[in-house]
This record gives C-alpha cells, sequence and structure tokens, in this order.
C-alpha cells in the first residue's frame, strides 16, 4: 500500500508554533516514526508540504494512479478552499482529511471543513496520531 500525506499551510512549522495546540513535536520526527511503524506491515508512505494552494492542488491530482489513498491536512485551506475540494473530488484516490488539533474546540470559523466534504472521513483533535489513526483506516478498509 502507498499513502501520501499532504500537508498544508504552517505545518513545517508543527513543533514550534503554538506547541500548547500542535505539541511539541516536529512532523519530520513523527513521520520518520510513522514510517519505521507501518514499513514491515507494507505500507510506503511519502510526504510532501507547501505553503501554496495551487501546489498541494497539484500534489492531489498527481497522486492519482501512483498512491493508494492520501492522508490531507489542508491546515486553513480546510476552511475556505473550494479549489482543494474539488481537486478531491476530481480523483479517484480516497482521501482521508486530518487535523491535529480538535476544529470544534476552537474558533467557530474553524467548525466548517469544505474540504472535509469530498473526503471519505475526517479525524481530528489527537495531536499528531491523527495522521497514524488515518493510515490505519486506510489499512482497515483495503
Amino acid at each position: 500500500m502507498k499513502l501520501l500525506i499532504i500537508n498544508g499551510p504552517n505545518l513545517n512549522l508543527t513543533g514550534r508554533r503554538e506547541p500548547s495546540v500542535y505539541g511539541t513535536t516536529d512532523f519530520g520526527t513523527w513521520f520518520g516514526v510513522l514510517r519505521e511503524t507501518y514499513a514491515p506491515r507494507g505500507v510506503r508512505l511519502d510526504c510532501v508540504q507547501s505553503n501554496i494552494e495551487g501546489e498541494l492542488i497539484g500534489f492531489i491530482q498527481e497522486a492519482e494512479g501512483r498512491y493508494d489513498g492520501i492522508v490531507l491536512n489542508a491546515g486553513g485551506y480546510t476552511h475556505t478552499s473550494v479549489a482543494i475540494t474539488d481537486a478531491i473530488r476530481a480523483v479517484d484516490v480516497p482521501v482521508v482529511e486530518v487535523h491535529i488539533s480538535n476544529l470544534f474546540a476552537r474558533e467557530e470559523y474553524r467548525h466548517v471543513s469544505l474540504t472535509g466534504t469530498a473526503c471519505r472521513g475526517t479525524i481530528t483533535g489527537f495531536g499528531l496520531d491523527s495522521y497514524r489513526l488515518a493510515v490505519e483506516s486506510f489499512l482497515a478498509n483495503r
């Protein structure tokens, strides 16, 4: 199984940005743990990140035919991007949306996920472990 993790804006700052919300572990360290955990189970994980909406759309489109699934944390674009939502709907690759923080315990504008409406499911509020839970969801639904 090949899965692509796509991280959106500011997720390159995980571990430094608002540690009370996002924790103190940087994503690169967590990604290494995920790769080591799932490689013996036959799961190949790749990861890309961009602060640019159009690049995220490109990553989604390029995943078709190359990956069995996408784990997407669109960051702030979650609440605003019709274009990313359309890209998810346009490809034949299942997408699970993840969020490190619990969106529903935060500002009201974060309670709406445009991108989530096009995804297989959404995992929110479990810290970086949200990514592990997304991988598990793909394994459970092979």
